[in-house]
């Protein structure tokens, strides 16, 4: 018993270590997200303006963007659940917005180069968010 604990207790400082991480101002998360939203927002202008490409591309850029928001929204949770929660939802932005990113490549509205760059850094942020919604999903059970 004794034992188990101890263990939650680890983990409990982990999770609070990690909320505090995420909650300052300059974590990796919020910074990466934040490129990754400014390339959505320019790749959205070139394909309106050079495609005049505007219902597939609104998608993009409103998942794309999507993804930082809900960032920031969790740094400011004000529990441990809304703060998975809001992770949870970027996590599932990131998704979306990789789809919408193959199918403009497809579909030759933006170049293969350019759209597997920001498929890249959209799967480095998946990952990123799906170990964070593993720590904090295992400590909320426990």
């Amino acid at each position: 018993m004794n034992d188990v604990l101890c263990m939650l207790a680890v983990k409990n400082i982990k999770l609070n270590n990690l909320l505090i991480l995420l909650k300052m101002k300059d974590n990796p998360l919020s910074k990466k997200s934040y490129a990754f939203a400014l390339e959505i927002v320019k790749i959205y202008k070139e394909v309106t303006f050079r495609e005049k490409e505007f219902v597939l591309s609104k998608q993009l850029l409103k998942a794309g963007t999507s993804i930082g928001a809900n960032i920031s929204e969790a740094n400011g949770a004000i529990s441990k659940a809304d703060f998975s929660s809001k992770i949870s939802i970027a996590y599932k932005e990131s998704l979306e917005t990789k789809y919408w990113l193959n199918l403009l490549r497809d579909a030759d509205y933006i170049p293969s180069v350019k759209a597997n760059g920001l498929l890249g850094l959209a799967d480095e942020l998946s990952k990123i968010m799906f170990s964070i919604l593993k720590t904090t999903r295992i400590n909320i059970t426990n």
